[in-house]
């Protein structure tokens, strides 16, 4: 049986949180056994929104690798590189931008809503590079000739845009490249330590590969039900920030706690120190994994730069196609 191909990146714009790996690595790992998988670091596209200081890119790229790895992305199963390592990608982009029509890109929902409120935030990000966001996306998805894009609903235009360009390339020149298809993450929602959605800006992460010291600060903090406010009130699990995590990881147990909690059985305290031990057990291995990479920096970057290179051979197989089908070469 002949795997589908995935091709799906992310911006090393800062340290991940265990919202980040929730929402979207814990699905790549999975993925990485049902698909041929080939997952790259945007450095690019962080420059869309962050051009002004680049001195912290450097750190960010390594500590995102360190990520993946420690979270399960096995290199021997995936191709796993930095994109600017490939200027295979800057290529296809110059070459797709001449063709696609400026009304495509400023019609994307999330072009107009960012725009404004990354401009309330003082940033001046109307430059070409953040407008043509979804033509470098599309170029990033179609090098590797991916059918499949795990993405959130949010990203679901973008790839409608690289559906229509990938048509109007196929049929401009010869049919060259598949229309990549959604595949919808089913991604594990987790709030912030306060409730509202968890977020470095808000302040209210728990990091991703978090010591046990650390997850138990991090839940000790946590909202509970804010009219509980002894251990003889029955509480309300359904506006519990614990009872959400609890929900995630310490599913098999969540029916007993809820009752226990609605009947003023079992107190906050008592609650958030199960939670944070199951944590601590459920996150042990990513926990170890992150330490011994963390040692290992010329592991990591040799991971990087194999990755790269399968990438280049993939990648220039395509342009290769791409230059004979435009009349380039």
């Amino acid at each position: 049986m002949v795997k589908g191909r995935i091709f799906s990146g992310m911006q090393p714009s800062g340290k991940f949180h265990l919202g980040n790996y929730m929402g979207a690595l814990e699905n790549w790992v999975k993925l990485q056994n049902e698909y041929e998988c080939i997952f790259s670091i945007v450095d690019w596209h962080s420059l869309t929104s962050s051009f002004e200081d680049t001195t912290k890119l450097p750190d960010n790229i390594f500590q995102m690798a360190v990520d993946w790895l420690s979270a399960g992305l096995d290199p021997e199963k995936n191709v796993i590189f930095v994109q600017s390592q490939v200027k295979q990608h800057a290529e296809l982009h110059l070459l797709l931008s001449m063709m696609t029509p400026l009304s495509w890109l400023e019609r994307v929902p999330t072009y107009k809503d960012k725009l404004q409120q990354l401009g309330n935030q003082g940033k001046d990000i109307n430059t070409y590079g953040f407008l043509g966001y979804p033509e470098l996306m599309t170029a990033d998805i179609i090098l590797y000739k991916a059918d499949t894009v795990p993405v959130g609903e949010d990203q679901i235009p973008h790839l409608e845009l690289s559906r229509e360009i990938v048509r109007r390339f196929n049929n401009l020149y010869r049919p060259i490249f598949p229309e990549p298809q959604v595949y919808l993450s089913k991604a594990s929602l987790l709030p912030g330590i306060d409730g509202r959605k968890m977020s470095k800006s808000y302040g209210n992460e728990i990091p991703f590969g978090a010591s046990p010291e650390e997850l138990h600060a991090k839940v000790k903090l946590m909202i509970t039900d804010p009219q509980r406010i002894k251990k003889s009130i029955p509480g309300n699990p359904d506006v519990c920030t614990v009872f959400t995590f609890q929900k995630l990881f310490n599913n098999d147990q969540t029916q007993a706690i809820c009752s226990s909690c609605r009947q003023a059985q079992i107190g906050c305290v008592e609650c958030k120190k199960q939670l944070a031990e199951k944590m601590v057990t459920s996150l042990a291995d990513i926990y170890n994994r992150r330490l011994e990479l963390e040692a290992k920096p010329d592991y990591v970057r040799e991971v990087l730069a194999h990755g790269a290179e399968k990438a280049r051979k993939i990648a220039e197989q395509t342009m290769a196609e791409v230059r004979q089908a435009m009349n380039l070469e």
